[in-house]
C-alpha cells in the first residue's frame, strides 16, 4: 500500500502518523545511524504488543553504545568544521573597520548609540534581535516576529551577557559571538554545534 492510500481523517491516525514524523525527523537531524524500516516496523510492533525481545538486552546496549559513539564522532567532527569557518570569519571579521573586539573574543559593531542607562546583571531587559549563522541563515528572529523579548540580562548566552551590560538603552549593536560564548560544542534547535554567531540587538529597555 502506497503512503497516499492511507488514512489521516482520525484522531488516533494523526496522533500515529505523528509520532512517526517526529521520530524520523529527529533520526535524520542527529545523523550516524542508518534505519533498517523493516528492523523498525517489526520493533514497534513487538513494543506494541508487549512481545518478548527478538535481541537479548546486553546486545541491545552494546548496539546502541555502538551507534552512540558514531553519533558523537559525527557530531564532532560537524563542531570542529563548524569552529574552523567561524575561526576564519570572526579573524577577518576583526580587522573590519568599526568592529570592536573584547577582551573575551565578542566583537561587537556599534550600528546605533543610545543615550540611556545600562542595565545591571540583575535586571532585566526589553530587546528586539535577529539571529543569523554566518552565512546568513536566520535561526531566530524577534524583529520577524514583530514582537520584542525581555529576559534576565544574566539568562542568555555568554556573549549576550557580556554585551548588554556595555549597551546603552536606545543602542543597536550588531555581535559577532565566537561559539565558547555561545552555544559551544551543543547543537541548539537550527543551531550546528561550533557556531560562531551572528546578531542585530536592539536594547528597547531595562524592566
Amino acid at each position: 500500500m502506497s503512503s497516499s492510500e492511507y488514512s489521516l481523517d482520525t484522531v488516533d491516525q494523526r496522533v500515529s502518523y505523528g509520532i512517526a514524523m517526529n521520530m524520523g525527523a529527529n533520526i535524520t537531524r542527529q545523523g550516524g545511524i542508518e534505519i533498517d524500516l523493516a528492523a523498525f516496523v517489526v520493533g514497534l510492533q513487538d513494543g506494541l504488543s508487549g512481545a518478548k525481545p527478538r535481541v537479548s538486552e546486553s546486545e541491545l546496549r552494546a548496539a546502541f553504545e555502538t551507534a552512540q559513539e558514531r553519533v558523537e564522532a559525527i557530531a564532532a567532527a560537524g563542531a570542529a568544521k563548524q569552529a574552523e569557518a567561524g575561526n576564519k570569519f570572526l579573524a577577518d571579521n576583526k580587522a573590519r573597520s568599526g568592529v570592536i573586539t573584547t577582551a573575551s573574543g565578542l566583537q561587537y559593531e556599534v550600528l546605533r548609540e543610545g543615550n540611556g542607562p545600562k542595565p545591571a546583571p540583575e535586571q532585566s531587559v526589553e530587546v528586539h534581535y535577529h539571529g543569523t549563522l554566518i552565512d546568513g541563515t536566520v535561526f531566530d528572529s524577534s524583529v520577524q516576529r514583530s514582537e520584542t523579548v525581555s529576559f534576565p540580562v544574566t539568562g542568555v548566552i555568554a556573549g549576550w551577557v557580556e554585551a548588554l551590560q556595555l549597551m546603552a538603552v536606545g543602542s543597536k549593536w550588531k555581535l559577532f559571538i565566537p561559539a565558547e560564548l555561545g552555544y559551544g560544542n551543543r547543537a541548539q534547535g537550527a543551531i550546528p554545534s561550533g557556531s560562531a554567531l551572528i546578531f542585530e540587538v536592539e536594547l528597547i529597555g531595562i524592566e
